[in-house]
């Protein structure tokens, strides 16, 4: 039985150029939604607050794995976050040489203010998209989630954009 995906012709110019401007427009939606939170945070230190709402209260060594970071590097950003208020290191109990870091009551406020920014802030833009391309497009974007995976930023070393 033939390929039909080695038939079918590859994306052009236009769709690839489609996509890197979307790129720059969501990394520039996550920045303004750093900038309207107003709290001085850093898109690498929000990973950590985003990885430590979706854990919980934890050991930096799975945080750093959760964001595919060395240790130093969560080491480096908690430490930050731990002088602004936004995280508080701790221990844990059976293993006293490990150290936790968890949301301060200040971090859970940043992280559920940008993430509501950003969602009035897409619910804005969107809105003024006729509502058949935007089925469209959430639809190419799943597809596209789909194809990329979950996995595929997480492998990237380094602090990525969020």
């Amino acid at each position: 039985m033939p390929n039909t995906a080695a038939q079918e012709p590859g994306p052009t110019e236009e769709e690839i150029q489609a996509f890197q401007r979307a790129t720059r427009d969501l990394i520039g939606v996550a920045l303004h939604s750093l900038d309207a939170a107003g709290q001085g945070v850093s898109l690498a230190q929000m990973r950590v607050l985003l990885a430590l709402r979706d854990l919980g209260r934890c050991p930096s060594s799975k945080v750093a794995r959760a964001l595919g970071l060395g240790p130093s590097s969560v080491t480096r950003l908690a430490e930050r976050l731990v002088a602004s208020g936004h995280v508080v290191r701790g221990t844990d109990a059976h293993h006293r040489s490990m150290v936790t870091l968890e949301l301060t009551d200040r971090g859970t406020t940043v992280v559920q203010g940008v993430l509501a920014w950003r969602h009035a802030e897409f619910a804005r833009i969107l809105s003024q998209i006729d509502p058949v391309l935007r089925e469209h497009a959430a639809r190419a974007l799943s597809q596209f989630h789909t194809v990329v995976g979950e996995a595929y930023a997480s492998e990237l070393p380094g602090p990525m954009p969020l």
